[in-house]
């Protein structure tokens, strides 16, 4: 915590060494997160670059009050939500056209990469409902505290920690074969 707060010290204080730091530091992570939200991966990249962007405009006057981690998995989750709520929107606008709206598969190279296991996990992320993933996610991944998921989503905290435990259920019954894709 204390070298975050050096860190955005010399941010405001417009070292670009810095930001490079913060960049390195948490763009896998961030990548990571809005592509479990996303489910594609361009589009995550997309929403970290646009994150950063707005993160660098604010160079000068950023007050961090808790961890810049969590900070921008927040902004990145934010951004990730804005943009599943306009694919939404062009998708009931342009019903004819669902199938050009979906999420592109990973290319070749990326699925060879990918572990059996990290295919599978993914497309058990992508059956749950969009609030229960993102609770699931800020959770385990970003390590978020229930109290900051329920502000986050604008629940109440009963509400959140139940989108949480129906998400690990649902995956449970995925993985385990009990529910057909």
């Amino acid at each position: 915590m204390l070298e975050e707060k050096l860190l955005i010290w010399k941010f405001n204080r417009g070292s670009n060494e810095v930001l490079t730091t913060i960049y390195e530091r948490y763009k896998h992570d961030l990548v990571t997160l809005a592509t479990a939200l996303l489910s594609d991966v361009s589009a995550a990249e997309d929403v970290v670059h646009d994150v950063f962007v707005s993160f660098i405009k604010s160079c000068g006057k950023f007050r961090l009050t808790g961890s810049l981690r969590g900070y921008l998995a927040t902004c990145v989750a934010n951004s990730a939500r804005n943009k599943n709520r306009a694919i939404q929107k062009h998708r009931n606008l342009n019903a004819e056209k669902i199938d050009a709206d979906l999420p592109e598969l990973p290319d070749p190279e990326t699925c060879a990469i990918s572990t059996e296991e990290e295919r599978r996990l993914l497309c058990a992320l992508q059956q749950l409902p969009y609030e229960q993933r993102e609770a699931l996610i800020l959770h385990i991944y970003s390590r978020m505290k229930f109290k900051t998921i329920a502000e986050h989503q604008d629940v109440s905290i009963n509400t959140a920690l139940g989108r949480y435990r129906y998400a690990l259920d649902k995956l449970r019954l995925v993985l385990n074969g009990e529910v057909k894709k």
